[in-house]
């Protein structure tokens, strides 16, 4: 696991999804803290939506009325409840040692609100059930059934549905589930439509996108590589451009696989775009000599980010609040990589 990744439980070591802030919100104000009686909304909720029983890896869950105290164990599950006008009680850390765990992108959303952060590690169910929650919503969390079992003592409790690897699920799917959740499905179609357009413009922009073979990567004491199921993929190929399929086969019902030095060349496409996790990794990877034979290396075709930068975060949560900046950010620099000119300097991220 890389030093600055925030933990991901239950598995082994895993690439880094790193730090990342954003300015640009598709912003809901909302307002409240842990010590509200309720999480006060910007968008009402539909009251005859409930009750409302939702299918999940784990069974079914049946949420009686309006969720007045939610509490959100996924890692970016926060972002998706802000979205949608509603301020979480308790919400769990990921990595980038945020204030109240939220970065710049969904702030506008939290407004002053305060709610309990919950660590990224093993979950404190001591901690939670402190927070006397009515919902929790553990979408983004790759929780195992005897978690699910506790928590469910708890409150009805979410999480995905068994139809992607852990960690797969696609931000369409993850807002529909939350939305139905919180009884706010109508947003949460509004934001579908409204997100889905903005890719929609980004190809029609740029259609030499569509179909150039793509990779994400990373390093950490080595290369690897993030399978298709993963958001930052997706989000690739909601572009336009083409996934590598022997990644995801090795990758089996991981989101990621190693790259050792031998095989490298399976990240050499069209584009590159590679990350180390922190920006002392930089000259590590940039001058590594296997990673400089890449053909895509040579030609300009990658794109680098810094694991600390804005950037890389908002690709990492790939929810509804980040998903504009990632967008504004890195549509120009796969523009400049990917127009076979070497000379083309691919734009630094801000």
């Amino acid at each position: 696991m890389l030093a600055t990744q925030p933990r991901r439980p239950h598995r082994r070591r895993q690439l880094a999804a790193a730090v990342a802030a954003a300015v640009l919100a598709v912003g809901l104000a909302a307002c409240g803290s842990a010590g509200d009686d309720a999480s006060p909304s910007a968008v009402a909720a539909d009251q005859a939506a409930f009750p409302a029983t939702i299918a999940h890896k784990y069974g079914t869950t049946t949420i009686p009325a309006e969720p007045k105290r939610v509490v959100t164990i996924g890692y970016t599950d926060h972002d998706y409840v802000l979205a949608l006008g509603v301020t979480p009680v308790g919400v769990r850390d990921w990595f980038g040692d945020r204030p109240n765990a939220t970065w710049a992108w969904a702030q506008d959303a939290l407004g002053d609100a305060k709610p309990e952060v919950l660590p990224s590690g093993e979950l404190n169910f001591e901690q939670i059930a402190s927070l006397r929650p009515d919902l929790i919503l553990g979408v983004y969390s790759g929780i195992k059934r005897s978690d699910y079992t506790r928590l469910s003592k708890l409150a009805p409790t979410v999480t995905q549905t068994d139809a992607q690897i852990d960690y797969g699920m696609p931000w369409q799917d993850q807002l529909r589930i939350t939305g139905r959740a919180l009884g706010r499905s109508e947003r949460a179609e509004e934001l579908v439509t409204e997100l889905e357009a903005s890719f929609a413009k980004a190809r029609e922009d740029h259609p030499e996108f569509d179909g150039a073979s793509a990779v994400f990567a990373a390093f950490y004491q080595g290369f690897a590589a993030y399978a298709g199921d993963d958001p930052r993929p997706r989000f690739l190929r909601a572009l336009g451009l083409k996934t590598a399929p022997e990644i995801d086969k090795r990758a089996g019902d991981s989101f990621f696989v190693d790259i050792s030095n031998e095989r490298l060349r399976e990240i050499d496409k069209d584009v590159v775009v590679m990350y180390g996790p922190t920006r002392a990794d930089r000259e590590q990877v940039l001058d590594n000599p296997l990673y400089k034979r890449l053909n895509a290396v040579k030609e300009g075709r990658d794109v680098y980010l810094d694991g600390e930068d804005d950037l890389t975060g908002a690709l990492s949560f790939s929810s509804p609040l980040s998903i504009p900046y990632a967008l504004a950010e890195l549509v120009p620099r796969l523009a400049a990589a990917i127009d076979g000119d070497p000379e083309t300097r691919v734009p630094e991220a801000r």
